[in-house]
């Protein structure tokens, strides 16, 4: 580059030229800015942010006020509740329910139950501790499906749970498996207990330090497959309505507690005449859901009645009975099942029981609830229960449609 002396000019000049000068380096500049300004790109708002599609939600729960009683307060879905008293606390040994995906049938397929969790509480409505799986049908050599209503005992310090599952040929058996703890974890029998069959077991200890064990249950529970006393499976009947209804079981427990006494037997349930109950009374006969207590000196076999959806009773002087049906202890509760146990707790006696509130009808996805203390005539008789207010008939055996996934998020709009 070429540096070239100023040249001096005459004052106006001068001045004249300062003018030029300054107007064409504030034109520049202006200038300058004003394509700044141009090209400069505005800056986007940023994009709002893209909400996740919400994970589908549990089924809407029925309406509380409906119910004499609210669910235990626990995070997963629980059934056929087997109440006990050990140690001073109270354990809750129920089926635990979840969602297999398979639709309802009158077999009861719908209940896939793979696994047991033992409930505590150290008092009636106090807190409820959900305990770590108990026993898993993975660690039952012989199992192979279903493993439904269980029930659990105590001797010398041992605890056994039993509990129904089919077995590699599709056929119910009942298994033994043993613990150092109420709340397991329990160690299964290499083998069923030897002559069980069909399901619902609940072991009733005598006053005589004896145990019993009742079982049984229709239709899906395969009972009826066994009554010529040989398992007849081709033969899925029931007896014609005028012959006598299929008894529940009863058997003693061999002093190891993991196996029979005895073969099984049956136990009558007759009307106030001394007749059996008939096959075709289907709001007195047995169909599943066996218990056993004693008050005073009397026994009290209790029973769901099945597609009549009670929880009936019968009383007897012997714990092989027979047994002379008394009426309904509980009224149908929301859902198909009904299901139950009784315990003294503190001097009181209570009932303990399911429905299926949280899911509002679905009849795999059912809750324990909190007990309802029961209340005994100066016969002996119990007061009925009724802890359902809404429709006088359950729903059906098919389970409602489980409610439709929630649509996914939309894409924000665009700018």
């Amino acid at each position: 580059m070429l540096f070239l002396a100023p040249r001096t000019l005459p004052s106006k000049e001068s001045a004249t030229m300062q003018r030029h000068l300054f107007v064409a380096i504030t034109s520049i500049a202006a200038a300058t800015t004003f394509l700044a300004g141009c090209g400069k790109k505005e800056e986007a708002p940023a994009p709002a942010p893209v909400a996740e599609a919400p994970k589908p939600a549990e089924p809407a729960g029925a309406d509380p006020k409906l119910f004499l009683t609210q669910p235990l307060a626990i995070d997963i879905y629980s059934a056929d509740p087997s109440a006990h008293v050990f140690n001073g606390k109270i354990y809750i040994y129920p089926s635990h329910d979840f969602d297999s995906g398979i639709p309802s049938d009158d077999l009861g397929n719908q209940y896939a139950m793979k696994d047991y969790q033992v409930l505590s509480m150290d008092s009636i409505g106090g807190p409820v501790t959900v305990h770590p799986v108990a026993l898993d049908i993975k660690d039952v050599a012989w199992a192979k499906e279903k493993m439904w209503a269980p029930d659990a005992a105590e001797k010398d310090g041992k605890y056994y749970l039993y509990f129904p599952v089919k077995d590699k040929e599709g056929v119910f058996r009942i298994g033994a498996a043993v613990g150092d703890a109420p709340e397991g974890p329990f160690k299964a029998q290499p083998e069923a207990i030897k002559n069980s069959f069909s399901m619902d077991p609940a072991v009733f200890k005598d006053s005589d330090g004896k145990y019993y064990m009742y079982f049984g249950g229709l239709w899906g529970g395969q009972l009826q497959h066994w009554k010529t006393g040989k398992h007849t499976p081709q033969d899925d009947s029931q007896p014609p309505d005028d012959k006598p209804a299929l008894y529940p079981k009863v058997a003693r427990m061999a002093d190891n507690m993991v196996e029979f006494a005895e073969k099984p037997k049956d136990l009558k349930i007759v009307d106030e005449n001394g007749k059996t109950i008939l096959s075709g009374d289907h709001v007195r006969r047995f169909f599943e859901a066996s218990w056993m207590h004693k008050y005073k000196d009397n026994y009290y076999f209790s029973y769901s009645t099945g597609d009549t959806h009670t929880i009936s009773y019968a009383m007897g002087k012997s714990p092989y009975g027979p047994f002379t049906y008394k009426g309904v202890i509980l009224q149908p509760v929301l859902g198909w099942t009904n299901h139950h146990s009784i315990v003294e707790v503190d001097g009181k006696w209570y009932i303990f029981y399911h429905d299926t509130q949280r899911s509002n009808g679905v009849n795999h996805l059912r809750n324990v609830k909190q007990p309802i203390e029961i209340t005994y005539n100066e016969d002996g008789t119990i007061q009925p229960i009724d802890a359902y207010f809404g429709d006088d008939i359950p729903p059906g055996s098919k389970a409602p449609e489980a409610p439709a996934a929630p649509e996914p998020a939309a894409a924000p709009a665009a700018n």
